[in-house]
């Protein structure tokens, strides 16, 4: 996850989503952590499960990110309600449970990440199926060739 979170953050632009979905535990929350360490971020970065959405501003980080986790909506009308889209202005995304929002796949700039474990009772490691829009396809190739292999 570290490693994949490293390159996603190396090609990340303002307006992009990281849209990542799983089930519990899949390993979203430590992806989305990943992200935000990758651009910049040396400090501590909470799930918002409860707040719904953390905020990340420069210095600290090398672009505006929200990370915002949509596992407690109800609706996707909701999330007119929290005011996303006046957090994401020249923002990057990172959204967990995406589904809960509508989704975000979309936008051109989405790209969309579906985590499992690699065994069925949940040991060893993870699979990601990783999709990209219309924005992302130039950014792909290099993405999936920059994660270094495991140790």
């Amino acid at each position: 996850m570290e490693r994949l979170g490293a390159a996603i953050a190396a090609v990340l632009r303002p307006d992009d989503v990281v849209a990542l979905s799983g089930g519990l535990g899949a390993g979203k929350t430590t992806l989305a952590r990943a992200v935000v360490a990758g651009l910049g971020h040396a400090g501590e970065v909470p799930s918002p499960s409860f707040a719904i959405i953390e905020l990340y501003e420069p210095p600290s980080v090398r672009l505006p990110v929200v990370h915002a986790d949509f596992y407690r909506l109800a609706d996707p009308a909701e999330v007119e309600e929290i005011g996303l889209d006046d957090y994401r202005q020249g923002a990057a995304l990172i959204a967990e449970w995406p589904e809960q929002a509508g989704g975000f796949a979309h936008e051109a700039g989405c790209l969309s990440i579906t985590l499992r474990p690699e065994q069925e009772d949940g040991g060893g490691g993870r699979i990601a199926v990783v999709e990209g829009g219309g924005d992302w396809l130039e950014r792909l190739p290099w993405l999936m060739q920059s994660i270094p292999p495991a140790p």
